[in-house]
């Protein structure tokens, strides 16, 4: 594992709101890590491009930093959710990598 590849597990979430919008919240340690180490340039809403593997599944996305949780949040997008099993209120172990 290189400096930018983390580990960690959380709960699956959707979004209340019109959208099915579901989300991992990274832990709070980790988030002020990734802010403070992240060296690219920030992205709209100060999103942070990474790659994220859960299970056998493995995409590029962007986190986002949430006021509400005070932390990064990364969206699990429909087609990995049903690949993994993965619905509201069950974990997952994620291996996230901060990318160009």
């Amino acid at each position: 594992m290189d400096d930018d590849t983390y580990n960690f597990k959380a709960e699956l979430w959707a979004w209340k709101g019109d959208a099915a919008w579901h989300f991992l919240t990274l832990p709070k340690e980790l988030s002020a890590r990734i802010k403070f180490f992240s060296a690219q340039p920030k992205r709209g809403f100060g999103s942070v491009r990474v790659e994220v593997c859960i299970g056998a599944s493995v995409w590029k996305t962007s986190i986002f930093p949430s006021k509400t949780s005070k932390a990064y949040i990364l969206p699990v997008k429909a087609a990995v959710r049903q690949a993994e099993k993965l619905v509201a209120g069950r974990s997952a172990k994620v291996r996230l990598r901060i990318v160009g």
